[in-house]
């Protein structure tokens, strides 16, 4: 098992479109109010031209208690309706930090109930020991590690590639 720091580096030039559904082996995890939020090695990645990688937790290896489905939906022409959800630990509330697929389109079965989180809404987040950056924009959800080259859509002036 690859850390980080063994990995080529990867351009989001040349990730695909419609995007790539692939498993990811290093250890992923996400820390939020002092509490271990989600932690495995079973994580995919869905990459997209453009943007750094999303990473999506298998239900089981998350703290389900600590989620909270929110109001409201978005749309991926790519993977369906996308629902929302409030991280709550304690009295601290991180408003749509995370989200997830229940009924995602037929290409993208393997992310049914999978959860991905906002790097930007959450104390940490590590893949393979480095810790992530997030990916600008108030939309996007890419994690950026030092194996993915940009530039990356999601700044501002961005919007429109």
């Amino acid at each position: 098992m690859a850390d980080s720091t063994d990995r080529e580096a990867e351009s989001v030039w040349d990730y695909p479109r419609p995007p790539a559904v692939l498993p990811d082996d290093r250890l992923v995890r996400v820390e939020c109010g002092g509490q271990v939020l989600a932690e495995t090695r079973h994580a995919v990645r869905v990459l997209e031209t453009s943007h750094p990688p999303t990473f999506y937790i298998p239900p089981e290896d998350i703290r389900s208690d600590l989620l909270f489905l929110t109001e409201g939906r978005t749309w991926c022409e790519w993977k369906g309706s996308a629902r929302y959800w409030d991280v709550i630990v304690g009295d601290q509330v991180r408003s749509r930090a995370a989200w997830s697929y229940a009924t995602p389109e037929p290409a993208y079965t393997l992310l049914k109930d999978y959860f991905a989180f906002y790097v930007s809404r959450v104390d940490r987040c590590l893949v393979g020991g480095e810790e992530v950056q997030a990916q600008e924009g108030d939309f996007y959800g890419g994690w950026i590690t030092k194996e993915v080259r940009g530039p990356f859509k999601g700044a501002p002036g961005t919007r429109g590639w």
